[in-house]
């Protein structure tokens, strides 16, 4: 293994995700894991992967601070003495400013606190994450990596909302988000599908947070969030796309204040509030109870309606691929979206999908499932802005 480590950082809002690699020409992964349940109200636990093992640990952490120090207390098991080098972190809103891969300083973290009311699950969590990061390794390089970033190059219309310019002007447009794990996606095919990568492709990025993009020439030309990580597909616990008069009825008439619109939207919505029970997918499916079956049935249904509306930005389709948590590893819900898509050119192949094979696909478009790695994304960039190790 190398003297030289690069640790990446995928903080959310109750996990941090983590992952070791060799410095190379390519990073080589040495570790991974997460701390999961990062709750006052559950037992933290750290989840440690190396050398085809796993090891879990209840540790006694309820804030990103603490989970960042017991992942460091592993450090001989994670380190085994090499020196980090780089620290790439995972930060959800880039603006309109920042566009690439960013190191980061005291300026720049200033600059992305401003941006927290646009993303307050992650970005607060985000960048405590790089402060505690620059403590633990002063002497490395603190990279951001932005999810904001792969949207940037949407055209106009897929850009704005239809307020008055000075909004736009100003930074109220569509962002668009999980541009970590597109970048990895459209990498991937540009690697094993030079072919396609040049085509029409929808990436359903599907887990606790869910949306879909349109990737024209491996460049992203639409995606169904828009200014905060709302919009679009119901999640985990947000509602996804909504009539905003909902919202100013609920402050006309119901007398809701702003933190108690926001706590309903981002934390009780989604797969939770539709079904009562859980905001966890594999729950909902294993439930006999009505709401989680019409739980799962609206998340089909958004899905399906944005796969239509992303095709028509695309102009036609030659590609659907599903990633993150859900679109990896739920059959069901891969069958659903494609059930009745013939007319789209879209059928599976019923035994394919249930092994979650890579090609699941029977007809013109192709169907993939392609896990997502947001960490080795990461990983490159760091690796990038580091001195090549010899």
């Amino acid at each position: 293994m190398s003297d030289a480590l690069i640790l990446t950082l995928n903080a959310g809002s109750s996990s941090i995700k983590f992952a070791v690699y060799a410095q190379g020409d390519e990073p080589a992964l040495h570790a991974s894991g997460q701390v999961e349940n990062l709750s006052p109200s559950q037992q933290t636990r750290l989840i440690v992967e190396r050398d085809g093992g796993e090891r879990a640990i209840d540790i006694d952490a309820n804030d990103h601070a603490g989970a960042l120090s017991s992942i460091l207390g592993q450090a001989e098991h994670l380190f085994g003495g090499a020196k980090v080098t780089g620290v790439g972190h995972r930060v959800v809103h880039g603006g309109t400013d920042f566009v690439a891969p960013t190191v980061l300083d005291t300026d720049t973290i200033a600059a992305l606190r401003t941006l927290e009311p646009l993303a307050p699950l992650h970005q607060p969590h985000n960048l405590d994450c790089v402060e505690a990061a620059i403590t633990a390794f002063p002497g490395a390089t603190q990279i951001a990596c932005f999810d904001t970033a792969f949207h940037r190059t949407h055209p106009f219309v897929n850009d704005t909302f239809a307020l008055p310019r000075k909004w736009f002007d100003e930074g109220v447009r569509r962002y668009g988000f999980h541009g970590l794990s597109y970048d990895f996606i459209t990498s991937e095919m540009a690697r094993t599908e030079p072919g396609l990568a040049g085509g029409r492709v929808v990436i359903a990025h599907l887990g606790n947070g869910a949306s879909m993009c349109a990737v024209k020439d491996g460049r992203s030309v639409g995606s169904t969030m828009g200014f905060t990580a709302l919009d679009g597909l119901p999640m985990g616990t947000r509602c996804g796309q909504i009539d905003p008069g909902v919202l100013l009825y609920m402050m006309q008439h119901k007398g809701m204040d702003a933190n108690q619109i926001a706590d309903l939207l981002y934390r009780q919505s989604g797969l939770k509030g539709l079904s009562g029970l859980t905001h966890d997918m594999r729950t909902l499916e294993q439930s006999d109870d009505p709401r989680a079956r019409e739980a799962i049935d609206y998340f089909v249904f958004r899905i399906r309606r944005e796969l239509g509306g992303m095709s028509a930005v695309l102009g036609g389709l030659d590609a659907l691929i599903f990633t993150g948590g859900i679109g990896e590893n739920s059959a069901r819900v891969r069958r659903e979206v494609c059930s009745g898509m013939d007319w789209l050119g879209i059928t599976i192949d019923e035994a394919a999908n249930a092994e979650n094979v890579r090609d699941i696909g029977t007809d013109r478009v192709r169907v993939m499932v392609i896990p997502t790695n947001e960490e080795l994304v990461m990983a490159r960039a760091v690796n990038a802005a580091l001195p090549a190790v010899h």
